[in-house]
């Protein structure tokens, strides 16, 4: 009888033993998923909008080229008492146009760069990329007299390469959750009608200020009134930035 108590008692510590093993490696499992959980949550990312309670809305500009599509956006933003809006500019057309951009300056408009070259980045090495990123940050600095944070990659392309070097150089990707598809000239209504559907509050709104889209000032003026009456503030990229929780999307690898 004696026997078959010790018997069972050393079967019952290894049990307890292995239990406890299992258990002492679970515990390894769960703290190391607890750092790569961390660890992917503070990759580089790209900014579509901002999560926040206030109904704050940023209207972004891109410029890539010609003249006569800056002015009369500035004028109408100027005309509606829009004190805040973040241009995206690419350096070529700030240094061929420094008047529209010593406009833009004055009005306290923010500036993010929109790279050097208009390629996609994704294309490029990383060498090339680093090389656009800091020839537009060069430049637009000089031009502007301030030197850009936020970056808007051409045609918004980008991949985890793309978004790690910009991080290095201290720069954050801006995107955008409601595109106004200005650029396809569809007709003004259309722009008007996407925009203040799409709306939301911590939104970020693609437009373009370069000659291509013909019809984003004639669609501003009802953008911005359209919103106003809905209880929208525009804001400024950055301002947007400072409220605690963003919303981004993270970059699948694109190799197979």
């Amino acid at each position: 009888m004696n026997f078959f108590f010790v018997l069972n008692g050393r079967k019952l510590k290894k049990v307890i033993i292995i239990l406890v093993a299992v258990i002492f490696a679970a515990g390894i499992v769960y703290v190391e998923r607890g750092h790569i959980s961390v660890f992917s949550a503070q990759e580089p990312s790209a900014i579509y909008s901002v999560d926040t309670d206030k109904k704050w809305i940023a209207l972004t500009f891109d410029i890539s080229w010609g003249e006569e599509r800056a002015t009369p956006i500035l004028e109408i933003l100027k005309e509606k008492n829009v004190k805040d809006a973040t241009f995206f500019l690419s350096s070529p057309w700030a240094k061929d146009h420094p008047d529209i951009v010593k406009r833009i300056t004055e009005n306290g408009f923010e500036i993010g760069s929109h790279g050097h070259k208009h390629v996609n980045y994704s294309k490029l090495s990383d060498e090339d990329i680093r090389k656009q990123i800091t020839t537009a940050h060069r430049i637009l600095s000089q031009e502007t007299g301030q030197a850009p944070r936020l970056i808007r990659m051409p045609n918004g392309d980008f991949d985890k390469r793309v978004l790690q070097i910009a991080n290095e150089l201290d720069y954050t990707v801006i995107q955008w959750n409601t595109d106004s598809l200005d650029w396809m000239n569809k007709g003004v209504e259309q722009i008007v009608q996407r925009v203040v559907s799409k709306a939301h509050k911590g939104d970020i709104v693609l437009m373009h200020a370069s000659d291509s889209s013909r019809q984003t000032h004639l669609a501003l003026p009802h953008i911005i009134d359209k919103l106003r009456g809905q209880g929208y503030e525009f804001v400024t990229v950055s301002r947007l930035l400072a409220q605690s929780n963003l919303k981004h999307e993270d970059v699948k690898d694109p190799s197979p």
